[in-house]
């Protein structure tokens, strides 16, 4: 089956290939993301297959579907950037990544985590400039300090276990609590606001919906304490961004680990060292000293990259094959 991969890189073309040798899609990548303006592309591909920052709005998909795509294939779990109202109307079939590998984001916030506290990221630059100084890079031990984590699915799961790990009290928030978490790991469920009194760490894991869109608003920013580490690794409209600044700038929160970015889809994924940085918030993020960001990396990891071409190509074939799409694969179940 023909398959437009749009917004691919390096490690999505070696990925997919090297998966593709069992299922034998005709795959064209092109790096150019979709939108209104680029949406002509994918005529004549009957499957396209997206990444998280294309826009598939009602406009890009009235496109898809008057040039012959019918299956949407996406290379992720999440698909709030879908309009799904849209894809039923042009009866498109949408498909997504339900579980890629939740050690990968859950260890990668970790990292995040661990940077923040130490400041390794200034004392890197420090050392390459030859300045071995230690003052101002004394950091706190996890061991012992209480960890929020807010929403407790696969990726929560493993990042809990491996806060368990440093000696750390559990405190968790989800819609629906896992018994067997709370028995595992000593963890205990409490509502958003103790969370957000209680904590000196907390992690988000949950999907962008409009019930968590800005969750991390003004208000949640105010009950945390000012030693808290706010880490995000799920997706940026968690966070209300100007708040953090706001939040940071008063010095009402100690730091801030962010994969994810509520505009990235400007800028992450590409290279703009060579220009000048237009979005002002963004460009105001990065001057805190006390603020890590990456690139919306949580998932680069090989096994992670495996996972994802090999389901993706699997749905596709079933798909082609006219077999039902198994429920987990449908942009309508939960992850």
């Amino acid at each position: 089956m023909r398959v437009l991969v749009t917004d691919a890189r390096s490690y999505d073309r070696r990925a997919l290939l090297a998966a593709n040798e069992q299922f034998q899609h005709e795959l064209v990548f092109v790096e150019t993301r979709l939108e209104p303006a680029t949406a002509s592309i994918a005529a004549g591909f009957p499957v396209v297959c997206p990444f998280v920052n294309d826009r598939l709005d009602r406009r890009v998909l009235e496109q898809l579907a008057a040039g012959g795509t019918k299956l949407i294939a996406l290379r992720s779990a999440g698909y709030n950037h879908v309009d799904l109202e849209a894809a039923r109307r042009w009866e498109m079939r949408v498909i997504r990544v339900p579980e890629y590998s939740p050690y990968a984001v859950a260890e990668h916030a970790v990292a995040l985590l661990l940077a923040l506290n130490r400041k390794i990221h200034r004392a890197i630059h420090r050392v390459r400039e030859g300045n071995f100084s230690l003052e101002g890079l004394v950091g706190w031990d996890i061991h012992g300090k209480t960890c929020g984590i807010v929403g407790t699915g696969r990726i929560g799961a493993a990042f809990a276990r491996i806060m368990r790990g440093f000696g750390c009290r559990l405190m968790a928030y989800d819609v629906q609590p896992r018994v067997e978490l709370v028995e595992q790991l000593a963890m205990s469920y409490q509502p958003l606001e103790e969370i957000y009194q209680q904590a000196d760490i907390i992690s988000l894991h949950v999907p962008l919906t409009p019930e968590t869109h800005h969750m991390i608003d003004d208000r949640a920013l105010r009950m945390m304490k000012p030693s808290v580490f706010l880490i995000n690794t799920s997706r940026g409209g968690l966070v209300d961004t100007r708040a953090l600044i706001a939040a940071l700038k008063e010095g009402r929160l100690a730091g801030a680990a962010l994969d994810v970015y509520e505009e990235e889809e400007h800028y992450f994924f590409r290279d703009f060292s060579d220009h000048i940085i237009h979005d002002d918030v963004l460009a105001r993020l990065l001057t805190f000293p006390n603020v890590v960001i990456t690139a919306h990396q949580g998932f680069l990891t090989h096994e992670a990259l495996d996972n994802i071409a090999r389901t993706t190509l699997a749905g596709i074939t079933c798909f082609e094959r006219g077999e039902e799409l198994p429920h987990e694969l449908t942009a309508a179940g939960r992850h």
